[in-house]
Parts: structure tokens; sequence; C-alpha cells
């Protein structure tokens, strides 16, 4: 269900889901510019990406995706990993950067739920419930190895030059290529891999 009837039918939780939703997405975008950036690339610095500021992230397409469909993007960070002197790892570690602020996130979320056991009040349950779920997701779904998702930079970065250049000729054809995906459901299995994977693992951490 898009953001937009959640709006309409029940404005709490709307804001509840909306707020953990964009500020989740903003600091994915935002953890790949600052690697980027601590690793000796300044684009997404002097393109004035480093900051928590919404207006330097949204994209109007993805917003309006996302109220519509409930499902959309922030504008991506600028990376040149000409700056970088390892480019194969910096690809790697820059790519891996947005999904490990979403665990990150989707960790604190749980760990925070389970300190708050066995009665935090309705509405901070509801929010880290959102919170943890909605990291969860976004972390899954980027690990997903096609183009431009971030699972696919990372599986680029393991492979040679010639593959390389092959696999992200995909690009300009994977945001149709994911939503044909999606609309068939094809691509809800490895969602749930990836997600029973990271509550696995959160699960053993906070054992």
């Amino acid at each position: 269900m898009g953001l937009l009837n959640l709006l309409i039918k029940d404005p709490l939780t709307f804001l509840l889901l909306a707020i953990p939703l964009l500020y989740s997405i903003i600091i994915h975008e935002l953890a790949h510019g600052w690697v980027a950036y601590r690793m000796g690339d300044p684009t997404a610095k002097y393109a004035g990406r480093l900051t928590l500021n919404p207006l330097k992230h949204i994209d109007p397409i993805g917003t309006a995706m996302l109220f519509v469909f409930g499902f959309g993007w922030a504008k991506p960070v600028p990376v040149n990993l000409q700056y970088i002197p390892h480019a194969r790892l910096g690809l790697i570690l820059v790519s891996s950067a947005g999904i490990v602020a979403n665990l990150v996130f989707a960790f604190l979320a749980v760990l925070l739920l389970r300190l708050l056991s066995p009665s935090p009040s309705e509405s901070t349950g509801l929010f880290l419930y959102y919170l943890a779920q909605i990291n969860i997701m976004l972390a899954s779904f980027n690990l997903i190895p096609i183009p431009p998702l971030d699972g696919s930079k990372i599986l680029m970065g393991f492979m040679p030059e010639r593959l390389q250049y092959a696999f992200s000729r995909l690009e300009p054809f994977g945001f149709f290529i994911i939503i044909g995906l999606l609309y068939l459901g094809a691509l809800d299995p490895v969602i749930h891999l990836f997600s029973s994977i990271i509550l696995a693992l959160i699960a053993l951490l906070l054992s």
C-alpha cells in the first residue's frame, strides 16, 4: 500500500512509518558518500550530499513512487573511484556502506525494543518495529545483485575487469528489470532469504 493511502486512512501510522523510512533511505545514501570521502573521494562532499538535510537527497520521481506505490528511492550519491587509490576495494566498501548503515539501524532498533521490553509505549514500540523492519528490508533489497543495486557493485568488485564491463552494461536496463521482477514476485524469495539471514545475525549478536 502506498504512503498516500496510509496517510488518508491512518495518519499516525503514516508518521511512524514515513519518518524512519525517509531517514533510513537518506542515511543509506549518506553512508556511501561518507565512506567514499574517508577513502579520498571528495565528490559527495563538494555536491553537498554529506548531510542529513532531506532536500539534498530527495528524488522527485522516487518520492512520488514511494507515496503512490510504497516503493521509491533517493538521489544516488555521486562517487568517483578515480580518487580512491585502490578502486576495486573502494567499489566494494563504498557499495557496502549503505547496507551496513541499514544493518546497524536495524540492530539498534531491535536492541532498544528488547531493552524496553516488556512494555514500551505503543508509539515507541511501533516506531522501533517499523525502523527495524524498514532497515532490514532496505538492506535485503540492496543486496540483490542486479545493477544498479549495491549488491551488483559489491559483486563487480570481485569480478575481472572484462566481466565488470559486461555486467555494468545492464545498468541502464536494471530499473526496468527490477520493477518487472518485483511485479512478478520473482524477487520475493531472494528478499525473504536475505531478511532471514539478517534476522538470524541480529538474534545471534543479541543472544
